[in-house]
């Protein structure tokens, strides 16, 4: 049996009935990881096999802590494990240890988790494409010359080549969605605030990012989401969790799903990601759902101009002392020295503006869900492009004016936390994934799980193994 291709959630029950164990788990997919990892480099800062295992005969011999106990499990660089190195891509931090865990990896630890180490991500997760100085570039399992996405591209070819049971990533501008449409995995992206942050910085305006889960099922989805939501009492906007994996019964038949598309011709997408997608839905509306054609509801360049305006805002905030001192600003990749730059340039009513227009969209979105239950675009606007490439400069002749401007298609979203599934949408006739993101209203999560975990049912794309490597 090989261990690696079953689900995080078949795993886990079979650890707990002792038909497998967690030193055998974790011994198939340190093989795995020898044997690819190599050739896609989604796994960065690998703890010794000896230590892992020694970790794993622990687990066989403790007490069951939770539905992760004994499983390998390996966190974006971008979040802290204590002891780990935390370097989120920045040659700045390459030699960087961290002294503690993140809320989101201690809640990660306490279901019994062992981690084997990071994920590769694009330095400080800026861009969609996971390639950094310190470690290198991730490949896409399903095309090694193609990227994976970003900026939890590592999370996501490590799933997909079976490198990792389940796996943890962050979206701010598709940072769940885009890596996972890449990679023919689910990426979710929670309504924002039910995965909380970690105390400390800005608490208030800071509410374009946010943690979530991916996986192979959306079973593990929902229950990796269980694990990492609820409310973290020193930051505000908390939402409570979910027993998520506990609702994931089909919907009855009738529910109404708008099909957005491109955005009415606003967002360039390269020849057949449109097709692809619209495929994809047709399973919807063979479960007896509706799927509706629908015009752009909101203008895109006034999202655009929101979205840029107030992710350079927190960039600059965030990011100001290392701008400040020049021999770390020299150490900046050029994207992140532009953020700033554009942040450092911005007056308070060039941000009050762009909050109104956050504001304005979020009130034309509720009332879009008074008709639908729930909307639909693809989740990215080209497929897996060249890893060599640091972003697509333009699509279909129409030049991309900034790093991330190729990914417009996902600011919808971002820019008011609504929750967005990632699904699979198959393959395209160059052999390479696409995905469809599903979103609904604030709070629509579960609903949005239990569509997606019929549609996995349908269909289990991610069953569809990349190539041997």
């Amino acid at each position: 049996m090989d261990l690696t291709a079953l689900s995080a959630s078949d795993l886990s029950a079979m650890i707990a009935q002792r038909e497998v164990s967690s030193y055998a788990v974790m011994s198939a997919y340190l093989d795995r990881i020898e044997a690819v990892n190599p050739q896609i480099n989604a796994i960065t800062s690998l703890r010794a096999r000896a230590d892992l295992l020694a970790e794993a005969k622990a687990a066989d011999a403790a007490p069951r802590k939770g539905w992760l106990h004994g499983m390998p499990f390996a966190v974006k660089d971008l979040l802290t494990i204590k002891g780990l190195p935390f370097t989120q891509g920045s040659p700045i931090h390459s030699a960087r240890v961290a002294e503690a865990d993140s809320l989101i990896v201690a809640r990660i630890r306490q279901a019994g988790a062992i981690f084997i180490g990071k994920t590769n991500t694009p330095e400080w997760g800026h861009g969609s494409h996971s390639f950094n100085p310190v470690f290198g570039v991730t490949r896409n399992p399903y095309d090694p010359s193609r990227s994976a996405g970003g900026s939890s591209g590592g999370a996501a070819a490590g799933l997909a080549a079976r490198l990792l049971p389940v796996a943890d990533g962050s979206d701010m501008m598709g940072s769940l969605r885009n890596p996972a449409a890449f990679c023919n995995v689910y990426g979710f992206r929670p309504t924002w605030g039910l995965v909380p942050d970690d105390a400390g910085g800005d608490g208030f305006l800071a509410t374009l990012s946010t943690e979530g889960p991916m996986a192979r099922s959306v079973q593990d989805l929902a229950l990796l989401l269980e694990t990492i939501a609820g409310p973290n009492p020193a930051m505000p906007f908390g939402r409570p969790a979910e027993a998520f994996s506990q609702g994931l019964a089909p919907a009855k038949p009738g529910l109404r799903i708008g099909w957005l598309g491109d955005w009415g011709g606003a967002y360039a997408t390269e020849p057949g990601i449109l097709e692809i997608c619209t495929r994809a839905l047709q399973v919807f509306a063979e479960m007896g759902h509706w799927v509706d054609p629908l015009a752009a509801p909101f203008p895109a360049t006034d999202l655009w101009q929101a979205w840029i305006t107030l992710r350079a805002m927190l960039n600059a905030g965030g990011k100001r002392a290392l701008y400040d001192d020049p021999s770390l600003r020299a150490q900046l990749k050029p994207e992140t020295q532009w953020e700033i730059e554009q942040g450092l340039s911005l007056t308070a009513d060039q941000v009050y503006r762009a909050s109104l227009i956050r504001s304005a969209w979020y009130a034309q979105a509720a009332a879009l869900f008074d008709a639908y239950d729930f909307l639909a675009m693809p989740a990215a606007q080209v497929w897996p492009f060249p890893a060599d490439w640091r972003w697509p400069q333009s699509i279909n002749g129409r030049a991309m004016d900034t790093y991330h401007r190729w990914m417009e298609i996902v600011v919808p979203v971002s820019l008011i936390g609504l929750p967005s599934l990632c699904v699979p949408a198959g393959f395209g006739p160059n052999g390479l994934p696409m995905g469809v993101q599903i979103f609904g209203p604030t709070g629509s999560d579960a609903a949005l799980l239990a569509l997606g975990h019929a549609y996995h049912l349908a269909t289990d794309w991610p069953g569809k193994a990349p190539p041997p490597l």
